[in-house]
């Protein structure tokens, strides 16, 4: 059965890091009950849910993907690049070195989860804010060991690559073209988002059907009239906090 590792909103999100969007006042109740159906959508789709201990000094800390790669020979724990996130990743250790072999990332690179987009045997590395030259030379190195190859991604005017794209099919990217300087992804087909919806490249595929927020809704039906299955979410309170569905949890499969 597939895992998925959770955290809490803690309470000082409305603290978090952010690199483009603009600081809004965040509800961290509203982001809570949000979060909450969001793990409920995880469990309807399958998934079993395993919440990390709570860090409430990390305003960021709901966002685990930043914090770890997981792939099924071996977990890679990073080293975000925002200084403030780098304690969350000692309890991310913990959870995931009962289930896979770790490696981890040092100083001086900087990676974070939300930069890397895994396809089969590829892994395509957002050139980003977060995540240096050093963190993917790293990453490069370690993956290489069991056949992966890294791929670096030029990306503009966003925090991470899978702000740009996201896979959702096993041929299929849902892609922001404005927000990629490289476009490496080979013969791979591709829906755009709609033209004025540009943060809607964010989708988290679950068992064949793809979490999706729901204010988004001519991209999303691009995604149906493609024969994507879809099941809403409303993240509003996370998406404040540059945050997006893929963000919040890390897949184990």
């Amino acid at each position: 059965m597939l895992t998925c590792f959770t955290r809490d909103v803690g309470p000082a999100l409305g603290d978090c890091e952010l690199t483009h969007a603009p600081r809004q006042s965040v509800d961290v109740e509203k982001a809570r009950t949000q979060h909450a159906a969001y793990e409920d959508a995880l469990r309807a789709l399958g998934a079993h849910v395993e919440r990390l201990s709570p860090a409430p000094r990390a305003p960021d800390g709901v966002f685990v993907e930043d914090t770890a790669l997981v792939l099924p020979e071996v977990a890679v724990i990073l080293r975000p690049g925002a200084p403030s996130r780098r304690p969350e990743t000692k309890s991310v250790a913990k959870a995931l070195g009962a289930f896979r072999e770790l490696r981890t990332v040092r100083s001086p690179g900087t990676i974070d989860g939300g930069d890397v987009l895994r396809v089969k045997m590829k892994l395509f590395v957002g050139r980003s804010s977060r995540t240096n030259a050093d963190g993917i030379d790293q990453l490069s190195t370690v993956v290489a060991e069991f056949g992966y190859q890294v791929f670096p991604v030029g990306i503009r005017e966003c925090l991470h690559l899978k702000s740009a794209v996201t896979q959702i099919g096993p041929n299929l990217l849902l892609v922001n073209r404005d927000w990629l300087l490289d476009f490496p992804f080979g013969d791979m087909e591709m829906i755009d988002v709609d033209p004025d919806e540009p943060a809607a490249a964010n989708a988290l595929m679950i068992n064949g059907t793809a979490i999706y927020p729901d204010n988004f809704p001519a991209t999303a039906e691009r995604m149906r009239r493609s024969g994507v299955r879809l099941a809403a979410v409303d993240v509003s309170e996370i998406q404040k906090a540059e945050g997006g569905v893929t963000c919040c949890c890390i897949p184990l499969w």
